[in-house]
């Protein structure tokens, strides 16, 4: 028998699992979960290598690479490689809706790379933590949902380490943190927005079909806040560009690999469960963070790794907490 998943997007059947544990479909999501850590990671990586080290210092832009890029490849995949069924916009409503969540999501991502100039991808990484906080805080403003009291005690961990990374951190930014926690807000509460306001069965999207749907809406309103608030950008870039014949390739690979991070989130969890999901985002983050320091030699104290490991504890038990007590 088949196995039925449900994830906050769609509801996905899952492999039989005599199929599933056969050699050549481990072999194969073995290789998607390794795609999935090289493309999350490597555009983390990347958007700091660009902002920091490399002098391309619009963050605003890089996101409208980003977006155009997934606006652009999530066409191809749906409309000729039929990765997923094209599911059609029903109705205005939905279609404001959507923007919504598409404002939203340009506000976390946004804020994120801004971030980026100024903090390490270490402390980056502990602040994004603290996303199930920020969930769980919204899920209870928005909806009124309480979780067991358990769920919540596991949060104390998870905002303390933070507070106790931040104390560590040698490079410590005060507005690079500002725009970290504020992406991590807006990323937490787009994913309570989209389960309000997306919550009629007929109108529900896959992370595919509503990437394909964002991305331009995206675009739309990044585009002239990138005009305004970088003057002379797209001249800067091009010039950039001729002079340095690698920046405008690695912007292509950056942009491409942002997508690529979408399609393998979606397709991991097609082809595991939204529960490994999150365990698998549990370590990427300690990985991204080992990675980072290895690369960009950025100082380290034991307080901020104390800090760090505790908030990820907390977010590990959190998960368990919410896995028995919903």
């Amino acid at each position: 028998m088949s196995k039925i998943f449900k994830s906050k997007d769609s509801i996905i059947m899952a492999p039989n699992s005599s199929s599933s544990s056969s050699p050549s479909s481990t072999l194969f999501i073995s290789c998607l979960i390794s795609l999935w850590y090289s493309t999350n990671i490597g555009v983390l990586l990347l958007n700091k290598f660009l902002l920091s080290n490399y002098g391309f210092a619009y963050p605003i832009f890089l996101t409208v690479c980003h977006m155009s890029a997934c606006a652009i490849l999530s066409y191809v995949s749906i409309k000729f490689l039929k990765i997923v069924p094209l599911q059609r916009i029903k109705s205005r409503s939905q279609l404001a809706r959507i923007a919504t969540l598409s404002v939203v999501f340009c506000a976390s991502v946004v804020g994120g790379n801004v971030s980026l100039k100024y903090l390490a991808v270490s402390f980056n990484q502990a602040v994004g933590a603290t996303t199930p906080f920020f969930t769980a805080l919204f899920a209870y403003l928005m909806t009124r949902k309480k979780e067991a009291w358990a769920t919540y005690t596991c949060l104390v961990p998870v905002v303390t380490g933070v507070v106790i990374a931040s104390g560590g951190e040698p490079s410590f930014h005060l507005f690079g943190f500002t725009m970290c926690i504020s992406a991590t807000a807006a990323r937490a509460f787009k994913s309570v927005l989209q389960g309000v306001l997306l919550s009629n069965e007929g109108e529900k999207l896959n992370s595919m079909n509503l990437m394909l749907y964002m991305a331009p809406i995206a675009v739309i309103v990044l585009l002239p806040a990138a005009l305004i608030m970088e003057p002379n950008v797209v001249s800067v870039v091009i010039a950039q560009g001729i002079e340095d014949k690698y920046m405008l390739l690695l912007l292509f690979i950056n942009s491409s690999m942002a997508y690529g991070a979408n399609l393998c989130n979606f397709l991991v969890t097609k082809h595991t469960s939204a529960l490994t999901l999150q365990v698998l985002g549990n370590a990427k983050g300690a990985v991204a963070v080992v990675i980072s320091i290895l690369i960009f030699r950025n100082p380290v104290t034991f307080i901020g790794i104390a800090g760090y490991t505790m908030t990820v504890m907390g977010v590990v038990a959190y998960g368990e907490s919410k896995r028995r007590y919903s």
